[in-house]
């Protein structure tokens, strides 16, 4: 194990539609760091919602709040040595290349993934029955539904979770890290 990439801290930021796969590939590739010996955090978006962003609603305005938060922390647990994993829809073009340019400008590593599963696979998904409750009218708003997802130009990695299993995406991510220098 080379002791310099132990410590050198990336963010690692997976958007994608909800139940896309972002938190699940990011389980996975976390363990496999860990075991490597790395330093390494998720910041779960539902988590970060209980926990640090409680209070902010899903207009536009709150979601690019939200965003800017979590970005913030990234960026500071990334210029830590710490590997940061951000299962994040993210929505917007904007709040995402906001965080970018935080990393940038810190000089911390940032990688930007699109886990892009296709609506459809991610309604049949419906992990948390989002897509359940918006077809039938109990909710709206719903990311890539009735509200809008900007998927990005051009992502460092794009993995299509629809095609590939869990660990055959979280491999493609971690081939990335190495190749980047930073697993």
């Amino acid at each position: 194990m080379n002791q310099e990439n132990q410590v050198t801290g990336a963010t690692i930021w997976l958007t994608g539609l909800p139940s896309a796969g972002k938190t699940t590939i990011a389980y996975e590739l976390a363990g496999r760091l860990r075991e490597e010996g790395h330093r390494v955090e998720v910041l779960d978006g539902d988590e970060v919602r209980t926990f640090l962003t409680a209070g902010l609603g899903f207009s536009r305005e709150d979601r690019h709040t939200n965003v800017q938060r979590i970005g913030f922390l990234a960026d500071l647990l990334s210029r830590n040595g710490v590997k940061t994993l951000v299962p994040v829809i993210a929505p917007y073009a904007d709040s995402r290349e906001a965080v970018r340019k935080r990393h940038q400008a810190s000089g911390a590593a940032y990688l930007e993934v699109h886990v892009a599963t296709p609506v459809e696979v991610c309604s049949e998904r419906d992990v948390k029955g989002l897509y359940a409750k918006q077809a039938a009218g109990e909710i709206s708003g719903l990311t890539g539904v009735d509200d809008p997802y900007e998927a990005p130009e051009s992502p460092d990695l794009r993995i299509e979770s629809h095609t590939q299993s869990v660990q055959e995406s979280a491999a493609a991510l971690h081939a990335l890290l190495a190749e980047r220098g930073l697993a």
